[in-house]
């Protein structure tokens, strides 16, 4: 298979990867805002609310009135560019290539028996928003993308006995993405632009078990499927390839990518101390080596074209991450429980094929949060969360001399505020 070295062109999966989000790759976190609070350190053995639907089914054995809760995370995130250089030379370095988002969630819960629950949730498990400035030096390796997953769980939970209980529910996810980028043959031609689209529907499982393993210590462990996409879409090229007077500089071709998001095990631990103190640990491996290289097949380009817009691959050569938190809560009163967390978290990406579409590192995470229950029926909660990676370096460079290179620092800061209503 040719390899083309034109990596602003190539695939929606390598749009995924941002410094918006708060997990490694193009994971998000944020399908908790009770869970934002402790870093997420209790993931799989916390069960607060109806959010353990994505967290862990088996932790809806524990929710005894029917209840739905409901958030959003919003993500303000940064990166400051600095020891830029690029062919051709010129092009800003703005760094504020991630707007202002929001990642919503809602959950609901209902317990059948005192063995059985059915439970339903939509949330978020992989996404991003990111643009870059006019402009921007490098451009021919990244300039816009919109990539969002939405996950519909409907969920069933068994209690075999008031110590061990099981979860199971069927995925159903939505991809839909947008790809931008700059394209110029030479360094004297004028940029063109190229736009890839594309969406899929494809299922997977989420599978949890959850164990009281004391009276004060409960363990969970959560199997997230991996699930296998097959984007279809078009590709469209507004440039004159071949600087012909008369040829339409608007073309349009078929496009097909196959993309698979990594399964992940995520294995915590709740102790509760006292009355007033609750410890969270926990670690998430994700099988990011999945990721070798994204190809994506373009039909009907004339043969002209086939050698630029045919098939594109580029390297990724991700690694499989680990992810480690340890949180805790404290029952001020009845009304009100504090929280807090931190979390550490590796990259997937490498340092030779790292581009500005995945300009990201290991990272650090720092939480606090409260819950507030006004009511025994009502309770609303806060979260905010910090994050600051390691600096990073980007080298890329194409068959046609255009290169770019530079040092990133991203942050962010997360804010979430969701609500639990019990009937």
């Amino acid at each position: 298979m040719k390899k083309v070295m034109l990596k602003t062109t190539l695939s929606l999966a390598v749009a995924m990867a941002s410094t918006q989000i708060f997990a490694s790759g193009f994971a998000l976190n944020e399908q908790s805002i009770s869970g934002m609070g402790t870093g997420f350190a209790g993931r799989s053995s916390a069960a607060d609310d109806a959010s353990t639907i994505a967290g862990n089914p088996a932790g809806m054995s524990r929710i005894k009135r029917e209840q739905v809760t409901g958030g959003v995370a919003f993500i303000d995130a940064h990166t400051d560019i600095s020891d830029a250089s690029s062919r051709p030379n010129g092009g800003t370095n703005k760094g504020d290539m991630v707007p202002f988002m929001g990642v919503p969630m809602g959950y609901y819960v209902k317990p059948i028996d005192d063995h059985w629950a059915f439970g339903i949730g939509v949330y978020a498990p992989f996404g991003l928003v990111t643009d870059y400035e006019n402009g921007f030096a490098g451009r021919y390796f990244g300039s816009k993308s919109e990539v969002k997953i939405v996950t519909l769980q409907p969920t069933v939970s068994y209690a075999f006995n008031d110590k061990v209980s099981i979860g199971f529910g069927p995925t159903i996810n939505r991809i839909d993405g947008t790809l931008e980028s700059n394209l110029s043959i030479t360094q004297a031609a004028p940029d063109g632009k190229v736009k890839i689209e594309g969406d899929d529907t494809a299922l997977g499982y989420n599978i949890g078990v959850l164990v009281q393993a004391t009276d004060s210590t409960r363990v969970g462990l959560t199997y997230h499927s991996k699930v296998k996409y097959k984007l279809e879409g078009n590709t469209k090229v507004n440039y004159n390839v071949l600087g012909l007077i008369g040829q339409n500089p608007n073309q349009k071709y078929d496009a097909s990518l196959d993309l698979t998001t990594p399964e992940s095990v995520d294995f915590s631990v709740t102790h509760q101390l006292d009355d007033k103190w609750t410890l969270y640990a926990g670690s998430t491996w994700t099988r990011w080596s999945r990721l070798k290289e994204i190809t994506v097949e373009n039909t009907g380009v004339p043969a002209v074209l086939n050698g630029q817009f045919g098939t594109i691959t580029e390297e990724q050569n991700w690694h499989d991450t680990w992810a480690h938190a340890i949180g805790a809560s404290y029952q001020l009163n009845k009304q009100w429980v504090l929280r807090t967390g931190l979390s550490v978290d590796q990259a997937p990406t490498n340092n030779v094929d790292r581009s500005p579409r995945i300009p990201t590192g290991d990272r650090k995470i720092f939480s606090v949060g409260a819950g507030w229950s006004p009511t025994d029926d009502l309770t609303i909660d806060l979260a905010y969360s910090y994050l600051r990676e390691e600096s990073v370096k980007v080298n890329n460079s194409n068959d046609r001399g255009q290169s770019y290179n530079a040092k990133y620092e991203n942050y962010a800061n997360g804010f979430g505020l969701g609500a639990t209503y019990r009937f």
